[in-house]
Protein backbone atom coordinates (compact mmCIF):
# COMPACT_ATOMS: atom_id res chain seq x y z
CA UNK A 1 0.00 0.00 0.00
CA UNK A 2 2.72 2.47 0.69
CA UNK A 3 4.60 2.06 -2.56
CA UNK A 4 0.65 3.15 -4.40
CA UNK A 5 0.42 6.49 -2.02
CA UNK A 6 4.06 7.31 -2.42
CA UNK A 7 3.39 6.97 -6.58
CA UNK A 8 -0.03 8.83 -5.80
CA UNK A 9 1.50 11.21 -4.46
CA UNK A 10 4.81 11.81 -6.89
CA UNK A 11 4.50 14.08 -10.29
CA UNK A 12 2.69 13.22 -12.93
CA UNK A 13 0.30 11.38 -11.24
CA UNK A 14 -0.52 13.44 -8.19
CA UNK A 15 -2.67 15.72 -10.88
CA UNK A 16 -5.07 12.66 -11.13
CA UNK A 17 -4.96 12.38 -7.19
CA UNK A 18 -6.12 15.74 -7.71
CA UNK A 19 -8.87 15.72 -9.90
CA UNK A 20 -9.68 12.51 -8.37
CA UNK A 21 -10.63 13.95 -5.21
CA UNK A 22 -12.54 16.77 -6.78
CA UNK A 23 -14.94 14.40 -8.57
CA UNK A 24 -15.15 12.24 -5.44
CA UNK A 25 -16.45 15.59 -3.64
CA UNK A 26 -18.32 16.60 -6.47
CA UNK A 27 -20.66 12.98 -6.43
CA UNK A 28 -21.04 13.26 -3.02
CA UNK A 29 -22.65 16.86 -3.35
CA UNK A 30 -24.76 15.12 -6.02
CA UNK A 31 -25.92 12.39 -3.86
CA UNK A 32 -26.78 14.89 -1.31
CA UNK A 33 -28.59 16.70 -3.91
CA UNK A 34 -26.22 19.96 -3.30
CA UNK A 35 -24.81 20.05 -6.81
CA UNK A 36 -26.71 19.12 -10.31
CA UNK A 37 -25.78 16.17 -12.26
CA UNK A 38 -25.45 19.02 -15.14
CA UNK A 39 -23.07 20.35 -13.90
CA UNK A 40 -21.04 21.17 -17.19
CA UNK A 41 -24.32 20.94 -19.41
CA UNK A 42 -25.39 23.66 -21.57
CA UNK A 43 -28.91 23.85 -23.67
CA UNK A 44 -26.73 24.21 -26.73
CA UNK A 45 -23.73 23.11 -28.70
CA UNK A 46 -23.00 26.34 -30.15
CA UNK A 47 -20.27 28.00 -28.86
CA UNK A 48 -19.62 25.15 -26.07
CA UNK A 49 -16.13 24.39 -26.45
CA UNK A 50 -15.85 21.39 -23.84
CA UNK A 51 -19.46 20.47 -24.61
CA UNK A 52 -18.37 20.15 -28.40
CA UNK A 53 -15.07 18.35 -27.26
CA UNK A 54 -16.71 15.79 -25.92
CA UNK A 55 -19.33 14.85 -28.40
CA UNK A 56 -16.66 14.60 -30.67
CA UNK A 57 -14.55 12.67 -28.87
CA UNK A 58 -17.40 10.25 -28.72
CA UNK A 59 -19.38 10.84 -25.19
CA UNK A 60 -22.26 12.36 -26.89
CA UNK A 61 -25.19 11.07 -24.15
CA UNK A 62 -24.05 11.10 -20.81
CA UNK A 63 -23.56 13.64 -18.20
CA UNK A 64 -19.99 15.47 -19.02
CA UNK A 65 -19.11 14.90 -15.50
CA UNK A 66 -20.07 11.17 -15.80
CA UNK A 67 -17.76 11.59 -18.87
CA UNK A 68 -14.79 12.92 -17.36
CA UNK A 69 -15.43 10.79 -14.05
CA UNK A 70 -14.31 7.55 -16.20
CA UNK A 71 -12.23 9.74 -18.34
CA UNK A 72 -9.90 10.83 -15.21
CA UNK A 73 -9.64 7.57 -13.59
CA UNK A 74 -8.77 5.48 -16.70
CA UNK A 75 -5.99 8.27 -17.15
CA UNK A 76 -5.02 8.40 -13.20
CA UNK A 77 -4.80 4.13 -13.51
CA UNK A 78 -2.69 4.60 -16.42
CA UNK A 79 -0.19 7.38 -14.80
CA UNK A 80 -0.34 5.32 -11.76
CA UNK A 81 0.50 2.20 -13.66
CA UNK A 82 3.84 3.69 -15.26
CA UNK A 83 4.60 5.75 -12.15
CA UNK A 84 4.93 1.90 -10.68
CA UNK A 85 6.48 0.20 -13.00
CA UNK A 86 8.82 2.58 -14.77
CA UNK A 87 9.52 6.36 -13.28
CA UNK A 88 9.77 5.02 -9.68
CA UNK A 89 12.51 2.54 -10.96
CA UNK A 90 14.38 5.91 -13.12
CA UNK A 91 16.61 8.66 -11.90
CA UNK A 92 15.56 11.53 -13.56
CA UNK A 93 15.95 14.74 -11.95
CA UNK A 94 14.89 17.44 -13.68
CA UNK A 95 13.70 15.51 -16.77
CA UNK A 96 10.80 14.47 -14.47
CA UNK A 97 8.30 17.54 -15.48
CA UNK A 98 8.71 16.80 -18.94
CA UNK A 99 8.19 13.31 -18.85
CA UNK A 100 5.25 13.75 -16.52
CA UNK A 101 3.92 16.33 -19.05
CA UNK A 102 4.24 13.51 -21.26
CA UNK A 103 2.41 10.75 -19.29
CA UNK A 104 -0.48 13.17 -18.51
CA UNK A 105 -1.09 13.73 -22.40
CA UNK A 106 -0.33 10.05 -22.89
CA UNK A 107 -2.69 8.66 -20.72
CA UNK A 108 -5.26 10.73 -21.59
CA UNK A 109 -5.07 10.07 -25.50
CA UNK A 110 -5.42 6.11 -24.04
CA UNK A 111 -7.99 6.53 -21.77
CA UNK A 112 -10.18 8.84 -24.15
CA UNK A 113 -11.56 5.86 -26.48
CA UNK A 114 -12.18 3.66 -23.43
CA UNK A 115 -13.99 5.73 -21.35
CA UNK A 116 -15.81 6.59 -24.69
CA UNK A 117 -16.31 2.75 -25.07
CA UNK A 118 -17.53 2.49 -21.74
CA UNK A 119 -19.99 5.37 -21.59
CA UNK A 120 -21.47 4.40 -25.17
CA UNK A 121 -22.13 0.69 -23.17
CA UNK A 122 -23.95 2.95 -20.20
CA UNK A 123 -25.69 5.37 -21.50
CA UNK A 124 -28.58 2.85 -23.15
CA UNK A 125 -29.46 2.12 -19.43
CA UNK A 126 -29.11 6.00 -18.35
CA UNK A 127 -31.52 6.92 -20.91
CA UNK A 128 -34.41 5.21 -18.85
CA UNK A 129 -33.93 7.87 -16.05
CA UNK A 130 -35.35 10.98 -16.22
CA UNK A 131 -32.03 13.47 -15.31
CA UNK A 132 -30.07 11.68 -17.98
CA UNK A 133 -32.63 12.15 -20.94
CA UNK A 134 -32.13 16.17 -21.38
CA UNK A 135 -28.98 17.98 -22.10
CA UNK A 136 -26.42 15.45 -21.86
CA UNK A 137 -28.16 14.09 -24.96
CA UNK A 138 -27.20 16.74 -27.10
CA UNK A 139 -24.80 15.39 -30.12
CA UNK A 140 -26.89 12.68 -30.02
CA UNK A 141 -28.51 11.23 -33.03
CA UNK A 142 -31.79 10.39 -33.71
CA UNK A 143 -34.20 8.70 -36.52
CA UNK A 144 -37.35 10.86 -36.80
CA UNK A 145 -40.50 8.28 -36.28
CA UNK A 146 -43.61 11.06 -37.12
CA UNK A 147 -45.08 14.55 -37.49
CA UNK A 148 -46.97 15.67 -34.59
CA UNK A 149 -48.69 18.86 -36.48
CA UNK A 150 -46.65 21.51 -38.29
CA UNK A 151 -44.53 22.24 -34.87
CA UNK A 152 -43.41 18.91 -33.54
CA UNK A 153 -41.90 15.44 -34.54
CA UNK A 154 -41.52 12.30 -32.49
CA UNK A 155 -37.80 11.03 -32.74
CA UNK A 156 -36.32 7.90 -31.16
CA UNK A 157 -32.39 7.49 -30.48
CA UNK A 158 -30.39 5.32 -33.07
CA UNK A 159 -29.89 2.06 -31.59
CA UNK A 160 -31.85 3.09 -28.67
CA UNK A 161 -35.56 2.06 -30.03
CA UNK A 162 -37.03 2.61 -26.44
CA UNK A 163 -35.92 5.74 -25.85
CA UNK A 164 -37.96 8.88 -27.49
CA UNK A 165 -37.52 12.43 -28.09
CA UNK A 166 -39.68 15.76 -28.97
CA UNK A 167 -38.25 17.50 -31.89
CA UNK A 168 -39.38 21.64 -32.58
CA UNK A 169 -39.49 22.18 -35.92
CA UNK A 170 -37.93 25.14 -37.39
CA UNK A 171 -39.24 27.41 -40.09
CA UNK A 172 -37.73 25.92 -43.30
CA UNK A 173 -35.81 22.85 -41.85
CA UNK A 174 -38.69 20.76 -40.45
CA UNK A 175 -37.85 16.98 -39.69
CA UNK A 176 -38.91 14.23 -42.21
CA UNK A 177 -39.91 11.03 -41.49
CA UNK A 178 -37.30 8.72 -41.49
CA UNK A 179 -34.49 11.16 -41.35
CA UNK A 180 -31.37 11.27 -39.22
CA UNK A 181 -30.72 14.16 -37.57
CA UNK A 182 -28.72 15.29 -34.76
CA UNK A 183 -29.71 17.61 -31.30
CA UNK A 184 -27.68 20.55 -31.13
CA UNK A 185 -30.24 22.31 -28.91
CA UNK A 186 -32.44 22.24 -25.91
CA UNK A 187 -35.29 24.12 -25.11
CA UNK A 188 -36.41 23.69 -21.29
CA UNK A 189 -39.70 25.30 -21.06
CA UNK A 190 -40.66 23.45 -23.86
CA UNK A 191 -38.63 20.02 -22.96
CA UNK A 192 -38.13 19.72 -26.78
CA UNK A 193 -34.95 19.94 -28.85
CA UNK A 194 -33.79 21.35 -32.24
CA UNK A 195 -31.93 19.28 -34.80
CA UNK A 196 -29.98 19.18 -38.06
CA UNK A 197 -29.66 16.91 -40.34
CA UNK A 198 -26.71 14.67 -40.03
CA UNK A 199 -24.99 15.42 -42.87
CA UNK A 200 -25.07 19.24 -42.70
CA UNK A 201 -24.28 18.71 -38.61
CA UNK A 202 -21.45 16.56 -40.09
CA UNK A 203 -20.33 19.06 -42.99
CA UNK A 204 -20.51 21.90 -39.90
CA UNK A 205 -17.99 19.97 -37.69
CA UNK A 206 -15.76 19.94 -40.88
CA UNK A 207 -15.58 23.64 -41.98
CA UNK A 208 -15.03 24.93 -38.23
CA UNK A 209 -11.95 22.06 -37.75
CA UNK A 210 -10.97 23.80 -40.86
CA UNK A 211 -11.43 27.58 -39.62
CA UNK A 212 -9.60 26.46 -36.68
CA UNK A 213 -6.43 24.97 -38.67
CA UNK A 214 -6.30 28.18 -41.11
CA UNK A 215 -6.66 30.64 -37.44
CA UNK A 216 -3.78 28.46 -35.98
CA UNK A 217 -1.67 28.63 -38.81
CA UNK A 218 -2.46 32.17 -39.41
CA UNK A 219 -1.03 32.79 -35.80
CA UNK A 220 1.89 30.52 -36.13
CA UNK A 221 2.72 32.74 -38.97
CA UNK A 222 2.83 36.27 -38.00
CA UNK A 223 3.82 34.78 -34.20
CA UNK A 224 7.22 33.85 -36.32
Amino acid sequence: MQPIVSAALQFPTIVFTFLIALLALYWLLVLLRIAPLELFERDSLRDDHMASTLVSLGFAGVPATLALTFLVLIAGSLSLATELLALRWISLGMLRVPVGVLVVWLSFAIASPVAALICHSLHRGLHRYQPFTRRCLLGATVIVSSREGEEFARAVIDNEPNSHVRLHCKEGDCPQEGERRVLVKYLAQEGTYRSVSEQKYLDTRVRINRLRLRHKHHHAGYSA
